[in-house]
């Protein structure tokens, strides 16, 4: 059953109970969760997903292999057939205003309100400066084993070194291929335990700066270093700088902050995705950096739920504020609630 939208009007009315900053795996399983509880939803979506260069999604049950985007497509055919809405259209700011309602401004002018606010906006993969890297991202030039890693076993693969999860990954993409080669490029040198770990494996270990990958027609053929030599690969494994997609919600006193793992930035939430902002929900990678498409829906479903039951609780009480404004009390039942709520408060 279709969910009816309450427009704006003059004397306060909201769009949506819930709006949703971002149209990936988390914010559309969020949605869908709450459009399914009857709820006012509506995602906005401004078409820029971080998996988009890549052919396709793994490690999700029942979708392997599906493309990025047929995977949103599906979620937003789930949606709407629950109600829900989908917004085209870029974020700009978010505010509050002294009824307590968000107001959520959009780059084209547009303005939605609602209640709550989910925030599902992923985030951006900062690559180091080496020629070629970017061009070749979510094909031959991956971060994830388990998301890529299949796709490259067997291969000749080349870890760049760019801080102190590297030798973790060079080790996971060890258990995918028997040639694989760590470069040291310009990160601080390799302790003795971690280089004699590598060394057990049958890594190799090349010094020098990175300076470009070099291709031949449209696959990745190698690594270039300052010096001018050239390493064939046929893959390379590199860890992002990863920061969540946040800072145009600054406003509201959204805090991002650094990863505990020193792996980039994200927004930190309490367990179910509510952040420090009374009101605001997040999920997804903008909060788990590392959240692989699976635990990014689950988080979003998790945020969903707790959003309506929130707001459950919140309807509940003003409920039982009009019934108590409603009900007829003697002078003797108002004295007895009056004693009650003494004792509760320990008066």
């Amino acid at each position: 059953m279709a969910v009816e939208v309450i427009e704006v009007t003059e004397n306060g009315a909201y769009d949506y109970d819930v709006v949703v900053i971002g149209g990936g795996a988390a914010g559309l399983s969020g949605a869908v969760a709450l459009a399914r509880s009857r709820r006012s939803v509506a995602v906005v979506d401004a078409g820029e997903p971080r998996n988009s260069p890549a052919e396709g999604v793994h490690v999700l049950l029942g979708r392997e292999g599906v493309s990025p985007r047929e995977l949103v497509a599906r979620g937003r055919e789930e949606l709407r057939s629950y109600g829900g809405a989908v917004v085209e259209g870029e974020v700009v700011g978010a505010s509050r205003g002294d009824d307590g309602l968000f107001a959520v401004a959009l780059g084209d002018g547009r303005t939605l309100r609602s209640r709550r606010l989910l925030v599902t906006t992923g985030l951006v993969d900062e690559l180091p400066g080496v020629a070629g890297l970017r061009e070749r991202w979510g094909r031959d030039v991956l971060h994830c084993p388990y998301c890529h890693g299949w796709e490259v076993r067997g291969q000749r693969i080349g870890v760049l070194s760019v801080g102190p999860m590297s030798v973790h990954q060079v080790l996971l993409m060890r258990q995918l291929s028997d040639d694989v080669v760590f470069f040291a490029h310009t990160a601080a040198p390799i302790g003795a335990e971690d280089r004699e770990r590598l060394e057990a494996r049958g890594v190799e270990v090349v010094e020098g700066e990175v300076v470009a990958v070099e291709t031949d027609g449209d696959r990745l053929s190698g690594v270039r270093l300052a010096d001018g030599r050239v390493v064939e690969r046929d893959a390379v494994a590199v860890a992002t700088r990863m920061v969540a997609r946040a800072g145009f919600l600054s406003a509201l006193g959204l805090e991002v902050r650094e990863h505990p793992m020193g792996v980039g930035e994200h927004v930190p939430v309490e367990a179910g995705g509510r952040t420090g902002v009374p009101g605001v929900w997040a999920a997804g990678n903008v909060t788990d950096l590392m959240a692989q498409v699976g635990a990014a829906a689950a988080a979003g479903t998790m945020a969903g739920a707790q959003i309506n039951g929130d707001l459950v609780m919140e309807e509940t009480d003003r409920a039982v504020e009009r019934m108590r404004a409603r009900r007829p009390f003697s002078a003797e039942a108002r004295v007895h609630e009056a004693v009650a709520g003494e004792s509760r408060h320990g008066l």
